[in-house]
């Protein structure tokens, strides 16, 4: 067991995920146990390096009063950010252009004088591959695996996931009577990035017409051919679910813009794909857009209980002397696995595993374009 850490800090980056709080919590009351204070960075790393922006402080001490009843609070206490990698972080120059500037030693530099032995970092693959290059320069770092879009191969499920299903699901029940209401094709864009286990699991417990999914190319001629032999077509409804990161085979990603350190924002898929469902059909067709409300509100009891969980188990592995690895959701148990090896795939919805097969035996169109071999499901051992 160390006997060197007397002070630690926790942040949370990337986007904001039902269950956060949660974590926050976990940390605090497992660490104060242990003997061992706590301090919260305020988004991300921004807390340390731009401080005269947080009135309230950029840093701040965390004790079991300060973080009575956040457990079931959604977002997060401390707040977080998608802009904020200090090894990449944008600067303006005197002649008004923006240059990435590493600002890293002077994170290390702050964490030092504030005595801080160790950080939890809570946060997706971003978050958490910034964490990986910390612990290659010294400092003691355990990441905790947080995304709604539950992309991270390392570990079962990420906590936020099952939240924004369950949203998603609720939305889509509830577009169910306005679509059968006007005889019209619903199209619901859910968010998930580049992989589609938001829009699989949402459209297949919502009883969703077709599924597109990243994983899958579509080709929206096979979706409406399905469509279209749905029993009294003209007089009935369908629900058609999208993911963000969906495309068409030989097609592009459809993407809002790019902005400097950040990846390109994606989105608008939802509205393309009603109008040209619209056109192949002859059928009235509107897109309904989920965007950032699966992302709020309060966690699920799963999603709370897997926060309190991997907080809880991010100070038991820096008690143990571990450090660069992110704790991970292997059941019956959770276990520590590298960083290295925890932001290097991500984990995308097996083409074979249970929820497309059962979707595929309950006639949900995935809009298979012509010429993409089909994985026979596995054997049931």
């Amino acid at each position: 067991m160390s006997q060197t850490i007397r002070r630690i800090a926790v942040n949370t980056g990337g986007g904001d995920a039902p269950g956060l709080n949660a974590v926050i919590y976990a940390v605090v009351h497992a660490a104060e146990k242990a003997g061992i204070e706590v301090l919260g960075i305020r988004e991300g790393y921004d807390g340390l390096l731009e401080p005269q922006d947080f009135p309230e402080g950029g840093v701040v001490r965390l004790d079991r009063r300060s973080v009575a009843g956040i457990a079931p609070l959604g977002g997060t206490i401390l707040g977080t950010t998608n802009r904020g990698n200090p090894f990449a972080r944008p600067a303006q120059q005197r002649d008004g252009s923006w240059l990435e500037v590493d600002r890293s030693a002077e994170v290390l530099g702050e964490l030092r004088r504030l005595g801080v032995g160790a950080l939890v970092a809570i946060g997706g693959d971003g978050s958490l591959g910034i964490a990986q290059r910390f612990a290659a320069l010294g400092l003691k770092v355990v990441g905790v695996p947080k995304t709604i879009d539950n992309d991270l191969e390392a570990t079962v499920q990420t906590f936020g996931f099952d939240t924004a299903v369950q949203f998603a699901t609720e939305c889509i029940d509830r577009l169910h009577s306005t679509a059968a209401s006007h005889r019209r094709i619903l199209v619901v864009e859910v968010m998930g990035r580049y992989a589609g286990w938001i829009a699989l699991h949402s459209g297949l417990a919502g009883s969703a017409d077709a599924i597109l999914i990243p994983e899958i190319p579509y080709d929206l001629s096979s979706v409406a051919r399905h469509l279209q032999k749905k029993p009294n077509f003209a007089r009935s409804y369908c629900i058609v679910v999208v993911a963000e990161g969906a495309k068409p085979a030989g097609g592009e990603l459809t993407i809002r813009g790019t902005e400097l350190g950040r990846e390109v924002r994606l989105g608008g898929i939802g509205e393309q794909v009603a109008q040209l469902l619209g056109k192949l059909t002859g059928k009235e067709t509107r897109a309904a857009v989920l965007g950032h409300i699966v992302r709020g509100g309060s966690p699920s009891s799963t999603d709370r209980n897997l926060g309190l969980a991997l907080g809880t188990a991010a100070v038991r592995a820096l008690l143990a002397g571990e450090s660069g690895v992110m704790m991970a959701i292997h059941p019956p148990n959770i276990v520590s696995v590298p960083l290295e090896q925890a932001v290097s795939r991500m984990k995308t919805v097996p083409l074979d595993g249970w929820a497309i097969t059962t979707a595929r035996a309950l006639d949900i169109s995935f809009g298979d374009a012509l010429g993409i071999p089909t994985i026979p499901p596995r054997p049931i051992t």
